[in-house]
């Protein structure tokens, strides 16, 4: 089933989903005048939440936040959103990578914004905010804006520099027959491929056009090579869970890992010294998006869509992401925010994420890189193949 298939047969099942929501009044011209407008039901995921609670945002946004958890399943967005009711859960939710903006558009799942009624919308760099600019494709359908980036990063590997004894600059290490059982990937079939396929084009191991895009022959030919490296028994684990990632590390069951940032955020604070490395190769780069589902204009949410986006984009909220997380963003201006507030970021703080934000423009830098894709052209050649990954 090739992508043009995969969109008639979930669009017609989303549509299904439309019409019943027309019937029960939630569509517009059917506004539900009870709503609590400054209330917004947000589907995402913990990572969204650089505080303990969302008070913090609350109170800069002036907004009640409801807050259902979302994970990082790609496969969940589209079930729910497309046959699954999503429309009456939530007024506004988060995507799992690059293109789902795309899926939910063409679906009817979510409705173009008005970036006027963000005033923080200026302080995204050209890269996403013009519409020629790298990154507008990723927020954008058939050229219109249709969601808000909130966080951004180019995902790499974390390593234990004391156990290893040097600083790997390589996705080539993760394969070194070396460090056997002592490394791992990400269960998921978006980063893992992606980052493998830059590895194999930039090495020349394999000719491989888009990394973020393959055909079914360079899935297979990245596939193959991960399943013979997994049966060889390269790979400690495939790790899914945040929490079992960070174990990995923390209990040193692992001394490379490809994984998210904030990983060694965690690890740090948990008494483990981890570093994130820059890969010589490439990255997924990739952002987060924030999108307003059809149900939540529906029901009047508008206007506190617009105030959470507005604080997502603010310097206050991506300094937090940066600081506690390590999650980077797609604003400029950050680090003279940070410089501007002594009473939030002492000088030892300020030095470490100059460099943090260093290591970022570096890897952001990297001609290798690639846009993270988890809507690809032959969608159906990525799951086979991912499953014989993990079969494997």
């Amino acid at each position: 089933m090739n992508q043009t298939e995969f969109n008639r047969r979930v669009f017609l099942k989303s549509m299904a989903g439309v019409a019943a929501m027309a019937g029960a009044g939630l569509v517009p011209g059917n506004v539900q005048a009870a709503a609590d407008r400054r209330e917004l039901k947000l589907w995402c995921p913990g990572i969204a939440k650089p505080w303990k609670t969302w008070e913090p945002m609350e109170k800069a946004s002036g907004v009640k936040i409801k807050w259902t958890v979302k994970s990082a399943d790609a496969q969940e967005l589209l079930q729910k959103m497309l046959v699954g009711g999503g429309q009456k859960l939530y007024d506004a939710f988060t995507d799992n990578g690059g293109g789902m903006e795309d899926a939910m558009a063409e679906t009817g799942n979510i409705v173009p914004l008005d970036t006027s009624r963000m005033p923080n919308w200026f302080l995204l760099n050209d890269s996403v905010r013009k519409s020629d600019g790298v990154a507008a494709h990723t927020i954008r359908y058939k050229g219109v804006v249709h969601a808000v980036p909130y966080i951004s990063n180019a995902d790499s590997m974390a390593y234990l520099p004391e156990e290893l004894g040097f600083k790997p600059d390589s996705w080539a290490y993760l394969f070194d027959r070396q460090f056997k059982g002592r490394v791992a990937m990400q269960n998921d079939f978006g980063p893992t491929l992606t980052n493998t396929a830059i590895y194999l084009k930039q090495a020349g191991l394999q000719g491989i056009e888009d990394p973020s895009n393959m055909t079914p022959k360079e899935v297979k030919g990245v596939c193959q090579f991960l399943i013979d490296h997994k049966k060889a028994g390269q790979f400690r684990t495939f790790w899914s869970g945040f929490g079992d990632s960070v174990n990995l590390l923390v209990q040193k069951e692992v001394v490379m890992m490809s994984c998210w940032e904030p990983q060694v955020y965690v690890a740090r604070r948990r008494g483990v010294y981890v570093e994130y490395g820059t890969m010589r190769e490439g990255h997924q780069v990739w952002n987060n998006v924030v999108m307003l589902s059809t149900g939540g204009k529906a029901r009047g949410k508008e206007e506190a869509f617009y105030r959470v986006c507005n604080v997502f984009l603010s310097h206050w909220y991506t300094s937090q992401q940066l600081a506690k997380l390590g999650f980077g963003s797609l604003t400029d201006g950050v680090m003279d925010y940070i410089i501007g507030h002594p009473e939030t970021f002492n000088k030892d703080m300020v030095t470490h994420l100059k460099a943090v934000l260093a290591n970022k423009a570096k890897r952001y830098a990297n001609p290798g890189n690639a846009w993270q894709n988890v809507y690809p052209k032959h969608l159906e050649a990525y799951q086979e193949w991912w499953s014989r990954v993990q079969a494997a």
